[in-house]
């Protein structure tokens, strides 16, 4: 008010109203919207639920979404308006992935010119309001919610739709026909629903669609005659619904589908339906919809077809010899059908996914007599043969089981061999594939899998589930890893004697949440058969087991096996959703079998008292060594017991490890950090390991070394280091990790020369994609949202094939979904820590991608950021980078040792990602997702010119490092700071043996 006094009493005036106009909003003087808008924009945020938005800033102002958009893991939020000189207008609105929690607003009438409504993957309850109705609307999305109710038919009346999305909530009733009115449609995808009744006929308006999907869903009735008038539909999806056949003649209409999926359709049985004009398909999915008659020749015309599946119907004939030109097709479903006559040749060289099991093919077995695998084509169920007799034999027979029978099978779908009560539940690590059939080392059981997940773009299918979460429930060792495939899944009993069994189904939903938030809105069903019987339609894990991460136990009696062999099958029959929480999370899981027979097996009397001998010799001679021990004193000794820190992984003894590294024996030891040294290390089963010691000197500490392991423990991915238990007792504090036989990538690249690898152009792009895979993980496809806070080559390990693995979790830090980033201590190693991070404690995912695009940066190089010093006014390699752009001379950064030998097309792309990883602002850096997908060559590399390059810590002040400050204080760097950096887990690391510091 006194600066107020100061102008004229005219100009006081104009403030004053000025002022009154946008206090109680709070938005910035500049903004040019109606008062009623602003007021609709802080109503909005308060129905939605919605927290933390800065209405300081402008929202027609660009710089307010820069501010405040990130794509990582599909969170969005910005406004966007319509300016003229005089006053602006929303027009779009944007809340995705913010796990909001309220109901849909209705005061987005205040908003006249908005045409597009985006809610994608939030926690939203309540109805869909009629009175959106009366807006100029192009666009609703309103994706993985909680909805309910009906679909007003007020929206009849919205003539400017174009899209309509409400997959994947809890909707229900019939579609209104009122949609029929609108004819500028071009999407509608309403699965995942509980809509029932049959499709409206008035539907048949709507020419210009595009794309239409309503699987998921309970409507009924035939597909209507009506889908010939949308004659523009390039999508088409029908999975998982009431509907029967046939498939109507009218589709052959549709020349434009390049994605056609219908699944499950009941019906009696019919013809394929004519298909042959739609040369542009790229995804062609009829399963199990009682199909009869020849493979069709025509398909060989649709050259961009890269998944086929036309498994579970009735085909019978030959494969034709004109699939052969089918040369993009990545996937090729045919299962469960009575083909017959020889396998094609080229099915088995080209590599290819390819499953044929259960037809009545025959093939010339060139790998060995009794494997239904050759190569990448799953023959199960079918006959091969001997060329040298001719001979046909079914894959597997009565005649391969030995002469005694086996009676008990436990099998740990997906996880390690575990022992529970009496039995030991056998390990089933095999990594799986779309088309795989594998069979125990043992040869009594066997699993097929078939299936790849269609839609996913973030990660290479995965068919084992790791639980990233700490289990309660009896046996909880049982349900740490899963088995998963997305169509069908069938576990064999191979070699069991004859009779009645038991049968027992362990299952946990180990990846859908029960948090509040939309990863907790998936919904995984399927089918269950065991020999060939349905005895579960429609299993849900979670309803069944009352929540997630909870057991659940189906047991089945005197289940018949008759000709030694037990079928355990689980079918997605595409009901559930495919989109929440991602793409990835459907299809059958299960994560034990046991079958015990329900009859005393032969010789049950004289097996039953050699056991009791046994056991008795045994227990007679634990309790001598024990004794022993005792007396000798190595028993009583105190020491923090594991199980009083929860700490869930495995447990060593320091006797253990001090007989595994020869009682840390100097010539054992192969590596020196910041955490204390490192050893290699022998144990008896034959396992080679590296054992990490905390030193009385170190600067990290139980803190860091508890997070480590409480991490870690929980992760399980290709690309991050294994670790195989820890060591606590007394003071002593040890971490067992896998044994890396190449030691890490700083030693393979700019370590010792006698210590340095020649490392290839393809060898450097694959640990390069190594890395990106696994903080794609760390950030958001493992269910603990991890910034590792330290990402640099030290703590790159690389194993004896070269495969990166990422280490040293000692710094990582929880990401919670509901957090925009972290306020933390700063720690972490300098050239290497992004910006804000460095500067202000700033935390999210995009300092990882900062350190990332350094790590790319160094392997096209060749040459450490911090260690090497090209010119005076370079400060890192990553300025020398900055200099070389503006010098149009990206080639000079390659690596001279590369000689001609390498990709240059893929390494100016990878210098270029370097540029967007390293960005001086987090906003601009993209996701690790996005950063995979650029390095895989999926997606294009944006334009670099216009990116913030300013990143020489000499124009930031960075706050003390040392363990003994832990205040936020600034301190400059000097300009003659040391060109080896300090970190706070690794000072001068002393690389000595094979083994990096892990």
């Amino acid at each position: 008010m006194k600066v107020a006094m100061k102008f004229s009493g005219c100009v006081n005036l104009v403030l004053l109203i000025f002022l009154s106009c946008f206090s109680e909003i709070g938005f910035c003087l500049t903004t040019r919207l109606p008062q009623s808008e602003v007021e609709g924009l802080n109503q909005v945020a308060k129905t939605l639920g919605m927290t933390g938005w800065d209405f300081t800033v402008d929202p027609c102002d660009p710089n307010f979404s820069k501010k405040i958009q990130d794509s990582t893991q599909g969170f969005q939020r910005y406004v966007k308006c319509n300016c003229s000189s005089t006053e602006c207008h929303v027009t779009n609105l944007s809340l995705k992935g913010m796990n909001l929690s309220g109901t849909l607003p209705l005061e987005l009438d205040l908003f006249p010119h908005l045409v597009e409504i985006d809610l994608t993957r939030n926690f939203l309850n309540g109805t869909i309001p009629p009175q959106w109705a009366s807006l100029p609307l192009l666009k609703i999305s309103l994706l993985g919610n909680r909805l309910t109710g009906q679909i007003p038919k007020e929206f009849g009346r919205m003539t400017t739709l174009n899209e309509l999305t409400l997959e994947a909530n809890w909707l229900s009733g019939p579609i209104p026909p009122e949609l029929g009115n609108l004819t500028n449609l071009t999407k509608i995808q309403i699965g995942s629903n509980g809509f029932n009744g049959t499709l409206p006929d008035t539907l048949a308006n709507l020419k210009n669609l595009v794309d239409f999907r309503i699987s998921q869903t309970n409507l009924s009735g035939k597909i209507p005659d009506l889908i010939g008038n949308w004659t523009n539909l390039q999508k088409l999806h029908i999975q998982g619904t009431n509907m029967v056949g046939p498939i109507p003649s009218m589709i052959s209409r549709l020349t434009n589908l390049t994605d056609l999926r219908i699944s499950d359709m009941n019906g009696s049985t019919n013809a394929v339906p004519d298909l042959s004009t739609m040369v542009n398909m790229s995804f062609l999915i009829l399963r199990n919809c009682n199909i009869s008659g020849k493979l069709p020749d025509y398909l060989w015309r649709m050259l961009n077809l890269t998944v086929l599946d036309l498994s579970f119907n009735k085909f019978a004939g030959e494969i034709p010899q004109s699939f052969q030109s089918l040369n993009n097709i990545n996937y090729m479903y045919l299962t469960r059908n009575f083909l017959t006559g020889t396998v094609p040749g080229w099915m088995l060289l080209r590599r290819k996914d390819i499953d044929l099991s259960y037809n009545n093919l025959t093939w010339v077995d060139t790998f060995s007599s009794s494997s239904c695998q050759q190569g990448t084509v799953n023959l199960l169920g079918n006959s091969y043969t001997e060329s040298d007799l001719g001979k046909a034999t079914p894959c597997f027979t009565n005649s391969a089981c030995p002469h005694h029978q086996n009676y008990y099978l436990h099998i740990n779908c997906g996880g390690e061999k575990v022992s529970v009560g009496d039995y030991t539940y056998l390990d089933d690590r095999d990594l799986g594939s779309s088309s795989k059939y594998y069979v125990s080392n043992g040869n009594n059981w066997a699993f097929s899998s078939t299936g790849n997940f269609l839609d996913n773009e973030m990660v290479p299918d995965s068919y084992i589930e790791s639980n990233t979460s700490i289990l309660s429930m009896p046996d909880a060792k049982l349900y740490m890893q899963a088995r998963i495939s997305p169509i069908s899944l069938t576990y064999y009993g191979l070699c069991l004697g004859n009779g009645n069994y038991t049968v027992k189904l362990h299952f946990a939903e180990i990846r859908i949440t029960d948090k509040e938030s939309f990863t907790s809105l998936g919904r995984r069903i399927f089918d269950v058969y065991i020999q060939g019987k349905l005895v579960m339609k429609d299993f849900n894990i979670k309803d069944e087991a009352g929540g997630s991460n909870k057991a659940i136990v189906k047991n089945y009696f005197s289940v018949p096996v008759e000709n030694n062999t037990l079928e355990i099958r689980l079918y997605w029959a595409g009901k559930g959703t495919t989109s929440l929480p991602h793409k990835v999370f459907y299809g059958p899981l299960i994560s034990a079998i046991s079958v015990e027979p329900e009859f005393k097996p032969p010789g049950g009397k004289k097996i039953v008292k050699i056991v009791v001998g046994v056991l008795s010799s045994m227990l007679f001679l634990i309790i001598m060594i024990l004794g022993i021990l005792w007396w000798k004193g190595f028993l009583g000794r105190k020491y923090q017991d594991l199980r009083d820190l929860d700490l869930q992984t495995a447990s060593f003894t320091l006797r253990q490890m001090k007989a595994a590294t020869k009682n840390f024996n100097a010539a054992n030891k192969i590596g020196e950090g910041g955490f204390g040294p490192v050893y290699k290390g022998l144990l008896p089963d034959g396992t080679v390991i590296a054992v990490k010691m905390l030193s009385s000197k170190s600067r990290q500490g139980n803190r860091e070394f508890l997070n480590e392991i409480g991490m870690i423990s929980a992760l399980q991915h290709p690309n991050l280091v294994k670790l195989l238990g820890c060591c606590v007792e007394g003071i002593q504090l040890l971490l067992v990790y896998e044994f890396m036989e190449n030691n890490s990538l700083a030693r393979a690249l700019f370590g010792p020369t006698e210590y340095q690898l020649n490392l290839d152009w393809p060898t450097r792009k694959k640990i390069c994609l190594g890395i990106a895979r696994g903080l794609a993980y760390l950030h958001g496809e493992s269910r603990l949202k991890i910034v590792h806070r330290d990402i640099k080559p030290t703590n790159v390990l690389l194993d004896k094939d070269l495969n990166p693995k990422i280490s040293d979790f000692g710094l990582a830090r929880l990401n919670d979904d509901e957090n925009t980033h972290i306020s933390t201590r700063i720690a972490g190693t300098v050239g290497y820590m992004a910006p804000e991070y460095a500067t202000r404690g700033y935390l999210t995912d995009k300092a990882d991608v900062y350190s990332f695009g350094v790590v790319l940066l160094e392997v096209v190089s060749g040459k450490s950021n911090s260690n090497w010093r090209p010119t005076e006014d370079c400060f890192f390699l990553l300025d020398w980078a900055h200099v070389s752009l503006k010098r149009g001379q990206l080639k000079e950064l390659i690596d001279p040792r590369l000689g001609m030998e390498f990709n240059e097309k893929e390494a100016i792309r990878m210098i270029k990602i370097v540029f967007l990883c390293t960005s001086a602002s987090p906003v601009d850096r993209p996701s690790m997702s996005v950063v995979l997908s650029m390095l895989e060559g999926k997606t294009q590399v944006p334009d670099t010119t216009n990116l913030n390059l300013s990143t020489h810590y000499s124009n930031y002040s960075i706050p003390d490092l040392s363990e003994k400050s832990s205040s936020h204080s600034a301190k400059s760097l000097p300009v003659d700071f040391p060109h080896t950096y300090p970190s706070v887990t690794d000072s001068d690391v002393s690389l000595q043996s094979n083994v990096s510091m892990l």
